[in-house]
């Protein structure tokens, strides 16, 4: 998550980072001058839509639509799987300055789901391929982890997963404050001390999602993004859904924030997370951009696998994909499985999914949710965050449009169990 700024630009902050502000600026006048020529993202047929699921989910689509009109966010898209049909509803605009309405190929930044969409797949993947083992140290694939307070060698893989290592939430000060290039800010990040003991309590942390993603990157010896287009996005055909995207892209992305010490204008492929961006816009926490249609394809892979069903593509979901998305209960009383979240009290999954559900929020205001026992993929996208994260008529949207989706589908479900 984004952390906030008390100081945007001042004479403290390194030469390194005013020169690398230049440089990012040079490159948004660029990205700009390709937004102007041909080109885009690949223009792949829509994904076929359910006219009998579109009626049956008129409601739910309506109650996304009075969210936007009250100013939740510029825009939305509702995403919806269910048995095989499917459902994809817009609203609103791509911006708060750019009045063009959003659709089912609008790419929007995924923020914190990349945490599942690529990191935790590419772990479930190398450790199907027994490249990684949940319980082993972390200093055994990284050494240098060791560096920092705290009893780090007993810190596992599968505690960098569970969010209970003891790291803390964030690096402070940010890594795009106190270090020059991707190469140094992962030596800061794997150098941060703990704050608890391993496995002591649940602590929601982008620093394990760069740990990991720093193990899997020496595993294979390819950085995260190359990796993911290889093994994921490739053979399953979603051609819209990568980090880093291309300048000519950036007509058909939404917009996030506007941060002064980054341009004068909102984001706009670019990654929102402070960190992220300076990791050259490739991290285990944040980074990867999608639209709504190749993310509901990945969640009906993600089914397939909570199934422990085939699919029909180039690359099966790994076999652990069921264990990986059940609660751990570990610590005792949290909501995690291994990488993705369950539902838990007041959950942006609604009440009404089964418990059995899994999924993950981004920061931006980007959801995914799982339910096996209905057989249902939710999606909701949009950029809340723009022109600002103080978006107080965000809200519970997530859960309530997750609620009405479920209504509408299953009008004799009932509120899950606590």
């Amino acid at each position: 998550m984004p952390s906030s700024k008390a100081v945007i630009l001042s004479e403290a902050w390194p030469t390194a980072m005013r020169s690398r502000r230049t440089l990012f600026v040079a490159a948004a006048s660029a990205a700009f001058v390709l937004a102007c020529t041909p080109g885009g993202p690949p223009r792949t047929d829509p994904i076929p839509v359910s006219a009998a699921l579109s009626m049956r989910l008129e409601p739910a689509a309506r109650v996304l639509d009075s969210a936007i009109a009250a100013g939740a966010a510029p825009g939305a898209v509702l995403a919806v799987s269910v048995g095989g049909e499917h459902f994809v509803h817009s609203i609103g605009q791509l911006a708060v300055d750019d009045r063009r309405p959003p659709d089912g190929r609008t790419l929007y930044d995924m923020a914190s789901l990349t945490k599942v969409v690529a990191l935790t797949t590419l772990a479930m993947m190398a450790v199907d391929e027994k490249k990684l083992a949940l319980d082993t140290p972390v200093v055994h694939y990284l050494p240098q982890f060791a560096n920092g307070k705290g009893p780090k060698t007993f810190v596992t893989v599968r505690d960098l997963l569970l969010h209970d290592s003891g790291l803390p939430p964030d690096p402070v000060p940010g890594l795009w404050q106190t270090t020059t290039n991707r190469k140094s800010a992962i030596k800061a990040a794997l150098a941060t001390g703990l704050d608890t003991v391993p496995g002591a309590r649940f602590v929601y942390s982008d620093l394990s999602a760069i740990t990991l993603a720093a193990i899997i990157e020496k595993l294979y010896h390819k950085r995260l993004d190359q990796l993911f287009a290889e093994r994921v996005t490739q053979p399953l055909g979603l051609t819209r859904m990568r980090f880093l995207p291309p300048g000519n892209w950036r007509d058909e992305i939404a917009p996030t924030e506007i941060e002064p010490f980054r341009g004068l204008a909102a984001l706009r492929g670019s990654v929102h997370d402070e960190n992220a961006w300076w990791l050259d816009g490739v991290a285990g926490h944040a980074g990867l951009f999608s639209d709504a249609e190749d993310l509901l394809r990945f969640g009906e892979w993600a089914l397939a696998g909570s199934l422990g069903r085939r699919f029909e593509g180039a690359v099966q979901p790994p076999t652990e994909f069921i264990t990986w998305t059940l609660r751990q209960d570990h610590p005792v009383g949290s909501s995690r499985g291994i990488g993705w979240d369950t539902p838990s009290g007041v959950s942006s999954a609604g009440t009404i999914m089964s418990s059995r559900s899994f999924g993950h929020t981004g920061f931006t205001g980007t959801s995914i949710w799982v339910d096996p026992d209905h057989e249902v993929v939710i999606v909701l996208l949009t950029n809340r965050v723009n022109p600002t994260r103080d978006t107080p008529k965000f809200g519970l949207i997530r859960a309530v449009v997750a609620d009405a989706v479920m209504r509408s589908l299953f009008p004799e479900a009932v509120p899950r169990a606590k």
